[in-house]
């Protein structure tokens, strides 16, 4: 008889790494080649971290042996709190700001530290799923709030504060958004934030995207709009920096200092649990945030992340069996399929017919906690011919599929 596991697990869903991903190795296996478009990897695309920050790294592996703090190195801290003093984070410090192995394990840390069985967090649809499962993990109980595509996949704030109930705790935001690319205004952020402080709620900012952006788009964060609203704000080298592989990634409170302070040795609690985070990629976050823009010519006209974007919105404009919200920002694409093809359309099952047939792995838009069916992600991080590519194969299966619903 097979060990039981624990029950809440049958609620998590992670199809970015899940079943298809699994068939993928399959294929590979038997000699296949794919283009695998599921995960925001920058490394497997032939990315690599900034040369100044593997200096950074080299120049210190002395200094990695030991345990640090489990907040983080100090030096890291202070510069974590200064770049975010900068951006108008108020009472920004090194003593509010926590390091961890990414922000997955931030997240699951602030949420273990703010919920009790059967809180609420009000999340966004679609979400990052990685929100969904912590918060079902850790005893709460996701509300999604809708961020539909024909609004631009931006969230109506009047939805928002009517899904608030006496068990919520929490309003999370991702912005840049993943899966959709989305870019919230000020006023759209500023509205959230006086619904969280009228029912006292704490705020949850993802902001691994911060600096990749399109078309002239500007990153609002969310602390310096918050105030004196608990607010907690997610950060790291992954995405911006290209280093997904050394882990690191940071949370810095802010807010009225006494309103947080509970939260804040909650925190402090769980980091000192795990004993600290991977010590070598913490040398490298000072000369991220303080050495050379990388990320902006990659995200600029001629750049390869905006070159790919082109592609892709190309790409879906040339469909006839596609429409797409052009991403503002972040590393993907979450084109619908609409028309003839969309009849009686499952997104799992045109993956799976995706990958046996034309080689390329997606994720199923409803692997982010939306109600409908008919939309999937890709990753912008292939170049530019292979998106393209991608995209002839994706309009073969669907010319197929509207050919039979013809």
């Amino acid at each position: 008889m097979s060990l039981p596991t624990r029950q809440r697990l049958s609620e998590v869903r992670y199809e970015i790494r899940g079943e298809l991903a699994r068939r993928a190795r399959e294929l590979e296996a038997q000699g296949r080649s794919l283009i695998k478009l599921n995960i925001g990897n920058p490394g497997a695309f032939g990315f690599r971290a900034p040369e100044h920050l593997q200096q950074a790294i080299a120049g210190r592996i002395a200094q990695t042996d030991p345990y640090t703090h489990q907040q983080g190195l100090p030096e890291a801290r202070e510069a974590i709190a200064a770049h975010h003093a900068a951006r108008g984070t108020p009472g920004a410090s090194a003593d509010r700001v926590f390091i961890g192995n990414g922000v997955s394990e931030l997240i699951d840390i602030s949420l273990r530290a703010l919920l009790n069985p059967g809180d609420e967090v009000l999340l966004p649809s679609p979400d990052y799923p990685l929100w969904s499962a912590a918060t079902i993990l850790n005893d709460g109980r996701p509300v999604y709030y809708q961020c539909l595509p024909e609004n631009g996949f931006l969230p109506d704030p009047d939805e928002i504060e009517q899904l608030v109930s006496s068990r919520t705790r929490a309003i999370v935001l991702i912005n840049p958004n993943n899966p959709t690319g989305a870019n919230y205004p000020p006023e759209l952020v500023a509205r959230i934030v006086a619904i969280a402080e009228r029912h006292g709620l704490l705020l949850m900012a993802d902001e691994i995207y911060d600096h990749i952006l399109y078309d002239g788009a500007i990153f609002q964060p969310l602390a310096p709009l918050a105030g004196d609203v608990p607010c907690v704000s997610f950060g790291g080298l992954s995405k911006v920096h290209r280093a997904c592989g050394w882990r690191v990634g940071w949370a810095v409170l802010s807010g009225h200092r006494d309103k947080m302070r509970d939260y804040s040795a909650a925190m402090d609690l769980l980091g000192a649990l795990r004993l600290c985070a991977n010590v070598p990629g913490q040398f490298a976050i000072d000369a991220a945030l303080n050495g050379q823009d990388t990320i902006s010519p990659l995200c600029s006209p001629g750049g390869r992340l905006y070159e790919t974007r082109r592609a892709l919105i190309e790409s879906c404009a040339a469909s006839p069996h596609l429409q797409l919200v052009a991403p503002q920002g972040a590393l993907y694409g979450f084109p619908a399929v609409v028309g003839p093809a969309a009849h009686a359309f499952d997104d799992h099952a045109f993956a799976l017919e995706l990958l046996e047939s034309e080689d390329v792995l997606i994720v199923p838009g409803s692997s982010f906690n939306v109600p409908y069916r008919n939309h999937f992600r890709v990753t912008l991080l292939p170049q530019p011919d292979a998106m393209r590519e991608v995209f002839a194969r994706v309009d073969r299966v669907l010319s197929r599929r509207a050919a039979i619903a013809a």
